[in-house]
């Protein structure tokens, strides 16, 4: 076994040994693939800053990359880093911080360590009218915005389980009005795209903002900023520091990568004990917006299709439709283990998982994400366990905490969900899932319909190869309009047994549309009964739950269930993100 080591205080001239490190992990890459899939890369104390992602192939197949001493208590803290740290401040009249960036482009910052929110103002002035190109307001405010092509609009509960954002090309006056044009085609496509018609009341397009973000005009709140891009490859970034932030003293770092690692190919790699952090995602920024429609997917044109929810109800959804990115990604790879690692401060998901088979995820902290945590679409027997996913979803407000699509054996296992803008975990249609043990807290925090945990669409085609949920307690999903524990749009050949569910606006519902097929509620604790328990559709199976209204006597009841859902190791303070939160 080969063994090289890389520092942040090393140099690619050395030869990569423990007392001559290599500088960046690109060397170490290339060290490793001279020896035939025969060495550990072992990464020493600090932040590793690469100025391009890591890309591995099959090549790079039984490379191990560590943390140093991973797994003693001499481990050291390594940080893989996309962020270039800001300085140079000038300080305004008005206390804002400003700072010339070049071409730099990005849609997060993180102020000691803490994620900055863009500044932003509530939705349009005035009275506002909606037209096919924009918007008429009577207001004047917007012909104040200083930077009108780098304003954003964010459309909250355009259906009640979406947020999409578009952006502004233009904004002119018109006699006594103001006229706001906005990007195409993401203005257009919404019109497409968001169509639906419910208890007599149609809906068509975007509608108003819900909120307006990135203008200097909109720095009224202390530790907010602003990214002005009017001027082509003079970038300018405003800061309206918080409360005792000093600009020789507060570490602010911008995304500068938008993926980290990509690995396409590789075999029997693995990565144990290193933070990724810092990276950004650019795509909204784009004229063709984030139209969101359901989870981590959205539109980009291509077509739609309608969903019959009801007599006299339907929405439209997209013919086809893309995923969110993740800032680390696996494709295609067999026998990969990631443990220990941590991802935060990341502009997009993640951890994506594509294809491949026998990847496992195990001992794992994802927080702070403007997008999901882990991922998996397609592939074999990939394995999600002991892992903590918290505060994701913040700029992304659908993004689920643990996603499975078209997967075919995949266990979930033990894992904590907790302070989510919607789903904790998703199942979509695959091959049997196994979803078991885990516990989700705080679900459904911001958008509606959905569940802590949320599976829909086929699970196999018998019960021996159909999806298991076993054993997990959903607690505080949030928002009106949820299902603590959901079995929707066709779901079959389901088993849910033995779960615990509490504080959800409801427990659960057995009357979907598309309905359930070959579903089994079997032995689960409640704190209500189920929407349909009474009178279970032909497609499910309702048999031995049991209902408590108080509490002590559910979790009595419970806890031999509750002792055995949730992580297996305890939470380490030095991995917690507490201190980088702002949530």
């Amino acid at each position: 076994m080969f063994h090289f080591y890389v520092a942040p205080s090393g140099d690619d001239t050395w030869p990569g040994t423990a007392e001559h490190p290599f500088a960046t992990l690109e060397r170490a890459r290339s060290a490793a693939r001279e020896t035939a899939g025969d060495a550990v890369v072992h990464l020493r104390e600090g932040t590793h800053v690469p100025a391009r992602p890591l890309d591995l192939t099959e090549a790079d197949s039984g490379t191990v990359y560590q943390a140093y001493g991973y797994g003693t208590p001499e481990q050291e803290e390594v940080v893989v880093s996309g962020g270039r740290r800001i300085t140079d401040w000038r300080v305004g009249e008005d206390g804002v911080w400003s700072a010339d960036v070049g071409d730099l482009d990005f849609r997060q910052l993180y102020v000691d360590g803490r994620r900055a929110h863009r500044a932003g103002i509530p939705g349009l002035p005035g009275t506002t009218t909606y037209n096919v190109t924009g918007y008429v307001t009577d207001s004047a405010d917007p012909l104040g915005w200083r930077s009108p092509g780098d304003v954003e609009f964010v459309y909250r509960g355009v259906y009640p389980w979406t947020e999409a954002r578009c952006g502004v090309a233009g904004v002119s006056g018109d006699g006594g009005s103001t006229v706001i044009t906005m990007d195409q085609p993401a203005f257009g496509w919404a019109a497409e795209l968001y169509n639906s018609t419910w208890e007599g009341r149609t809906s068509r397009g975007f509608g108003l903002p819900t909120r307006i973000e990135n203008d200097a005009a909109f720095l009224n709140e202390p530790g907010t900023f602003v990214l002005d891009r009017s001027l082509p490859g003079r970038h300018v970034l405003l800061y309206l520091p918080a409360a005792g932030e000093d600009p020789a003293r507060t570490r602010v770092v911008a995304p500068a990568l938008e993926t980290l690692l990509s690995a396409v190919g590789a075999r029997n790699v693995a990565f144990r004990g290193i933070v990724f952090a810092d990276a950004t995602w650019l795509r909204p920024s784009r004229p063709e917006g984030f139209l969101h429609y359901h989870g981590s997917g959205y539109y980009e044109g291509g077509g739609v299709e309608t969903a019959v929810l009801g007599e006299g109800a339907s929405v439209t959804f997209p013919a086809a439709s893309a995923a969110i990115p993740a800032c680390v990604t696996f494709e295609d790879v067999a026998g990969v283990e990631i443990e220990g690692c941590r991802f935060t401060r990341l502009g997009a998901s993640g951890l994506r998982i594509a294809g491949g088979a026998g990847v496992v995820v195990r001992g794992c902290d994802l927080d702070t994400l403007s997008g999901g945590g882990v991922s998996v679409s397609g592939g074999r027997e990939v394995t999600i366990e002991d892992t903590w996913v918290h505060h994701v979803g913040l700029e992304y407000s659908g993004s689920p905490g643990i996603a499975v699509m078209g997967a075919k054996g995949c266990v979930v296992a033990r894992n904590e969900v907790a302070d989510v803008p919607h789903c904790g975990i998703v199942v979509g249609p695959g091959v049997g899932a196994r979803v078991l043990r885990n516990l989700t807290v705080d679900t459904m925090g911001v958008l509606a319909d959905g569940g802590g945990i949320y599976l829909s669409g086929s699970q196999g085609t018998s019960r021996d190869d159909g999806a298991l949920v076993q054993g997990n307690v959903i607690e505080d999903t949030r928002t009106p309009y949820n299902f603590g524990l959901y079995t929707d749009y066709g779901a079959s050949w389901v088993t849910v047994e033995g779960n615990v569910v509490a504080r959800a606006d409801s427990t659960a519902v057995l009357t979907v549309a598309p309905p359930l097929e070959n579903v089994v509620y079997r032995g689960n604790f409640w704190d209500a009964d189920p929407i349909g328990h009474d009178s279970p559709p032909s497609g499910v199976t309702y048999e031995g739950n049991v209902t408590f209204k108080d509490e002590r006597e559910l979790n009595a009841a419970t806890a031999g269930i509750r002792s055995r859902a949730g992580l297996v190791r305890p939470r380490a303070g030095s991995r917690s993100a507490a201190s980088s939160i702002d949530a």
